[in-house]
């Protein structure tokens, strides 16, 4: 199921479906450049420290790479 939006609230990124229902949320992190960097139809990236985690549609993190 494709990404429509997705939005971070506080310490946690909320991701949303076409059909505008919650599909998952991941945790942003607390740290001055931490949270949410981006979002397409099939993943999400989200800074937590040095890292960039990316989440595929379904919420499995797929890989990390340097911030």
């Amino acid at each position: 199921m494709a990404i429509r939006n997705a939005v971070q609230r506080g310490s946690l990124v909320y991701v949303y479906n076409e059909k505008a229902s919650l599909i998952f949320t991941i945790p942003s992190g607390s740290g001055p450049k931490d949270g949410l960097k981006g979002y397409t139809s099939g993943g999400v990236n989200v800074q937590r420290g040095s890292l960039i985690y990316m989440y595929n549609d379904r919420g499995s993190l797929s890989h990390t790479v340097p911030g």
